[in-house]
């Protein structure tokens, strides 16, 4: 058989490039302290095997995804005190397992994030996607995250509530503000004074290790005799591929930036509530202990929680008759202003904000884009403190592989 030129120029490549590749050894020095849920970022050589594939110390393949610029990625589940871990990065071969991972699709008002197939969470990007028709017009909002879906497959967040209508899900807009003069609020929108907008999705990617959406915003004043946009604001939300901890958990990273619109200052005074927000599943409304409250600092009682600070916070639920419980635990990263940030645990609805104005006022100026970083991990079950602190570890300090050839 005579073969095209151009194939043959294909395969002897190929084999050029395979000869030349080198085989890579990966090495995560042992912590202090245990570690849930890691994603670990490094560089892909130069001469690593493209496509490359890593493999555990028991020859296990591990997902590895690799960006356009040379950003690998991958998950460690668990990482105990004390353990020193190691990976072969190599050449993938066409009988290497193949992951599900994590995708991204379009439907009907939202954007849809699964997990081997399995929901995950969805983004609206259309206002007009409503749950009922008695919603008034200028409550309708888009760029928010709802429905979030537990391991087990349990709804754990809420939408245009009955007796808070403006609650979406995940969302972060700011209450009490001051531009031009003039004081909107683009938190209550029922008070026509402000809102948010959806401006539109940039970017969606799927992945064996990480999908997500980047999406911007704009925080319109509507006091103005004309609107005028405060702020703009862009959403990278990101969806891992987690499996293998000690809790099954759904994670996912939020980064939210926001930016000057104009040369004002969008001031923030003082206040007890704003900036970001989560409602928790419908099931849970009401005063007491329908809805369940855990912060890093221990505390349970949402009313001694209420103005606290805390590194992280649970809020969760009854999900099933019996009740079965599941539940939402929201990481601050070290880096936010003001971090530990005080939080706002409301007495009766199942809702809680970061509110970093809570300890006085500040503002967002020209020029310096004010960002806020935020880890969720979704879980089925009584609440762990030990998990959610290695969680939380995992967030904050992950390890830094070293790379080495073989």
């Amino acid at each position: 058989m005579i073969y095209p030129a151009r194939f043959l120029v294909a395969v002897a490549l190929l084999l050029t490039a395979s000869s030349f590749a080198r085989d890579y050894r990966l090495s995560l020095a042992a912590p202090t302290a245990d570690f849930a849920g890691q994603v670990i970022s490094f560089h892909l050589p130069a001469d690593a095997a493209k496509p490359a594939a890593l493999r555990d110390a028991s020859g296990k393949i591990i997902p590895l995804q690799t960006d356009a610029d040379g950003t690998a990625r991958f998950i460690v589940p668990s990482q105990k005190s004390g353990q020193a871990l190691s990976f072969t990065l190599t050449a993938a071969t066409p009988a290497a397992a193949e992951a599900t991972g994590v995708a991204v699709s379009s439907e009907p008002g939202d954007l849809r994030v699964t997990l081997g197939g399995q929901p995950v969470l969805s983004y609206r990007v259309d206002p007009a996607a409503v749950p009922r028709a008695d919603l008034k017009p200028e409550i309708l909002r888009a760029g928010y995250i709802h429905p979030v879906f537990s391991p087990a497959g349990h709804l754990v967040t809420d939408d245009y509530p009955s007796n808070h209508a403006h609650h979406h899900g995940i969302w972060a807009p700011w209450t009490k503000t001051q531009f031009q003069g003039r004081s909107p609020d683009f938190w209550n929108m029922h008070n026509k004074t402000g809102a948010e907008h959806l401006v539109g999705v940039d970017r969606t990617w799927s992945g064996p290790v990480h999908g997500g959406i980047e999406a911007r915003l704009r925080s319109v004043d509507l006091s103005a005799p004309t609107p005028v946009t405060a702020l703009n604001t862009t959403w990278a939300l990101t969806v891992y591929a987690l499996s293998g901890t000690t809790q099954p958990a759904r994670v996912f990273d939020l980064v939210i930036t926001h930016t000057c619109a104009t040369s004002d200052a969008l001031v923030l005074p003082k206040y007890h509530y704003g900036s970001f927000g989560i409602r928790g599943a419908r099931g849970w409304n009401g005063p007491g202990n329908i809805a369940r409250f855990l912060t890093s600092e221990g505390i349970t009682d949402r009313i001694k929680g209420n103005d606290s600070r805390a590194r992280w916070v649970y809020l969760g639920g009854a999900v099933t008759p019996d009740g079965a419980l599941a539940g939402t635990t929201v990481l601050g990263h070290p880096e936010n202003f003001r971090a530990p940030q005080p939080v706002r645990l409301h007495p009766n609805m199942p809702y809680f904000s970061f509110v970093p104005q809570q300890l006085g006022e500040f503002s967002i100026v020209p020029g310096t884009p004010y960002v806020s970083r935020f880890r969720f991990v979704v879980t089925d079950g009584a609440p762990d403190a030990a998990f959610f602190d290695a969680c939380y570890r995992a967030y904050t300090t992950p390890a830094v592989v070293n790379v080495s050839p073989l």
